[in-house]
């Protein structure tokens, strides 16, 4: 079921292919025009309908892999999950900041699969069913919202020209998105060089404890982009101010959470893990930096998309995807699960450095676009 997961993860990052930053910037931007949104609308569901050939194909190789020979249950389910959620309008409500229906959707698309996988899911061979009420989920939430879209905005077909448009644009944050996601899955993987099975086990159970607080981060995020993105274009001085306070208030968040983790680390892993991780503790204690860090690096990055800084914000994750191949396998040949944490943390560190400089070199950092 795991494999499955990741199977579906990968197909929902590629048919999605960052329409959830570039698509929601747009929107965010023109949303005072409704033909303009309509227009994007139909651009960015058309570059889904040609991604759905790529991702068809990685689907069919996947059954070629020794996990999922036999399985075209599983595949298909994943298959199924990645289509029905990539084609989902949330991204246009994010943009437009009607929250409410963004909730709604992920709500019903969370609560439908819970509410299956409790029901219907009784045994080894029914692993392709949680992937499979997860795409009902996703599919029932969609077709929701499309057609509470259809009440909001002239809908119309998409074009080949709008579509082409859209693909390119939604390049520019797909690839980085991608780096990032082989670079944290291959960290675990690079461990495994050096360090026992038991000791990559501890590694995985401590990031877990230490991100555990993460989902406190994402909601600034989705409030903040589209409304920093709609900002940065009538009104920059207000954008500047809107950014300090929300990194204020982001960096407090992140702090306090990292100082809780840290105290209370030896008790959260024995509650969460298990007495068998005590060992992990230490790790956590490396990795609760990543929060102030990583809150930091988010905002950040917000900033740059919602200046349309693009390119310096490819070219800081792409480093940082090198860098972090480099630093892990030092790190981890020389102190195990402890130094992969470490180099965890310097990558973080990195991002969030070049971000800075690239932003300030701009002057394009929050408080000195408020001034």
């Amino acid at each position: 079921m795991t494999l499955g997961q990741t199977l579906a993860l990968y197909l929902q990052l590629l048919v999605e292919y960052g329409f959830s930053l570039s698509g929601t910037r747009e929107v965010a931007r023109h949303r005072e025009d409704r033909e303009a949104v309509a227009c994007i609308v139909s651009g960015v569901m058309g570059a889904r309908v040609f991604l759905l050939l790529p991702a068809t194909l990685l689907a069919f190789l996947a059954l070629y892999l020794p996990p999922f020979k036999g399985r075209e249950d599983i595949v298909g389910a994943a298959f199924f999950w990645a289509v029905a959620w990539g084609f989902s309008p949330a991204w246009v409500f994010q943009g437009l900041e009607h929250m409410r229906e963004v909730a709604f959707l992920e709500v019903l698309t969370r609560g439908l699969a819970a509410l299956g996988v409790f029901f219907l899911v009784r045994s080894p061979e029914h692993a392709y069913l949680p992937l499979m009420l997860n795409g009902v989920g996703a599919a029932v939430a969609t077709a929701i919202g499309v057609v509470w879209l259809g009440r909001t905005l002239p809908l119309r077909p998409p074009s080949l020209r709008g579509a082409l448009n859209f693909l390119v644009l939604g390049g520019r944050f797909f690839f980085p998105r991608l780096v990032v996601s082989f670079y944290a899955a291959a960290n675990p993987i690079i461990l495994s060089f050096f360090a026992s099975p038991l000791q990559v086990g501890l590694y995985a159970g401590a990031e877990r404890v230490a991100k555990a607080m993460l989902g406190l981060i994402e909601p600034f995020n989705r409030l903040f982009f589209p409304r920093l993105s709609h900002l940065v274009r009538y009104d920059p001085r207000i954008a500047g101010l809107l950014a300090v306070r929300v990194l204020v208030v982001m960096g407090c968040l992140a702090g306090v959470g990292a100082l809780f983790l840290w105290v209370f680390s030896p008790w959260l892993v024995r509650f969460l893990l298990g007495t068998s991780y005590e060992e992990s503790v230490p790790i956590v204690k490396v990795l609760v930096l990543l929060l102030p860090l990583i809150a930091m690096s988010n905002l950040l990055g917000i900033q740059m998309l919602s200046w349309g800084m693009d390119r310096s914000f490819n070219t800081v994750i792409l480093s940082a995807g090198l860098l972090n191949i480099v630093l892990t396998t030092a790190l981890s040949a020389l102190g195990g699960p402890l130094g992969l944490a470490w180099a965890a943390v310097l990558v973080e560190a990195w991002v969030v450095g070049g971000m800075v400089w690239y932003l300030h070199r701009h002057r394009r950092l929050p408080w000195e676009v408020a001034q």
